[in-house]
């Protein structure tokens, strides 16, 4: 897996993020950097609210 560093300096997850913020940058970052899988509990969050990624 290759990491996008331009777009992960560009894109910091912000301080103290709410879900909304959370969820909306990891749907950027996958759609952007393959340096890791969505996975877990924030794919849940994902697919819950009917994301297409």
């Amino acid at each position: 897996m290759k990491i996008n560093a331009d777009w992960h300096r560009t894109n910091k997850m912000p301080r103290c993020p709410t879900m909304d913020q959370r969820v909306v940058w990891h749907v950027a970052h996958a759609k952007n950097c393959s340096c890791r899988p969505l996975d877990g509990k924030m794919l849940g969050e994902i697919k819950k609210r009917k994301i297409k990624v």
